[in-house]
């Protein structure tokens, strides 16, 4: 997400990441970010506490308790995460290094690579929907069709807009594009069913990203934060944050004792079998298998 112009990937400041107060955060998300990122400080922000809330939104802040600390490509922009057949599913970006990868999630290595059928898109987020897997492109209006076990081309649909964001319900795709508004799609056709706009204490909640569907919710990464939003899929209001400041703040230490720099967090899966999340970022040297409350 070159939005994203990779000025993110350098220059990102440590504030901008930073856990935003739950009372703000609605409203500093309802316009894009205008301002150029200033350089990182060495030090990361102190997490919000556990199960905190906002007296003006009522909205919990939940801290993730991590379970495990798994190898993640540091290579890896990612976009786009999820559990399919026993393996992690995952997209990474950039044009001229967007993939398409199968991971173990045990190990983080990386089993299969397939790059875009055109190597100058910049890929975004996949979801498994009927036993084929769907990747968005960010600008190109492209979405990619593969086989998730194999990761075989099957073809290929167009679309308006940007894409970022890529999950599903028992039905439909469900889709981001940075706004505030989540789209639902035909998966045979990529037709738009409907739309939902995302709000935070009646504000729009805009730069949603990655997107994952479990247990009965819609979870969002909100670029350029340290929050994920946890969406009610009928209403579209955020019941919750999951602040994963700590678990930048681990990932950016274990980066800098190899010399390498990381970018926002971004990649959320669920595992339905044990009931745990996998949370890691772009560029990240780790993945996290986390649980909340």
């Amino acid at each position: 997400m070159f939005r994203r112009l990779l000025l993110c990937r350098f220059l990102l400041p440590a504030c901008a990441l930073a856990a935003v107060p739950a009372a703000g955060l609605a409203a500093v998300l309802t316009t894009a970010p205008t301002t150029v990122p200033t350089p990182v400080p060495t030090a990361a922000p102190a997490p919000a506490p556990a199960a905190a809330s906002s007296p003006a939104s009522g909205i919990p802040v939940l801290t993730p308790r991590v379970l495990a600390r798994i190898p993640h490509a540091q290579d890896a922009f990612t976009e786009g995460l999820e559990f399919y057949g026993g393996a992690l599913l995952e997209s990474t970006g950039l044009v001229g290094q967007s993939s398409l990868r199968r991971v173990s999630p045990q190990t983080g290595e990386v089993s299969l690579r397939r790059r875009p059928p055109n190597p100058n898109v910049f890929s975004e987020g996949v979801s498994v929907f009927g036993g084929v897997a769907y990747q968005l492109t960010w600008q190109e209006e492209t979405l990619y069709l593969y086989d998730p076990l194999t990761l075989r081309s099957q073809g290929q649909r167009r679309y308006q807009g940007e894409g970022w964001g890529l999950t599903h319900d028992d039905r439909s795709l469900i889709m981001s594009n940075g706004s505030d508004t989540l789209t639902w799609r035909d998966p045979k056709t990529f037709a738009v069913l409907k739309k939902l706009r995302v709000t935070a204490g009646g504000a729009g909640v805009v730069n949603l990203n990655e997107l994952e569907y479990g247990a009965s919710f819609i979870y969002a990464n909100i670029w350029l934060t340290n929050r994920i939003a946890r969406i009610d899929p009928q209403s579209g209001k955020v019941t919750a944050w999951i602040d994963v400041t700590d678990l930048t703040r681990q990932a950016q230490a274990a980066a800098q004792k190899a010399g390498q720099a990381i970018d926002v967090p971004n990649g959320i899966a669920y595992d339905a079998v044990r009931n745990v999340w996998l949370l890691t970022g772009k560029n990240w040297p780790l993945m996290f298998e986390v649980t909340w409350p």
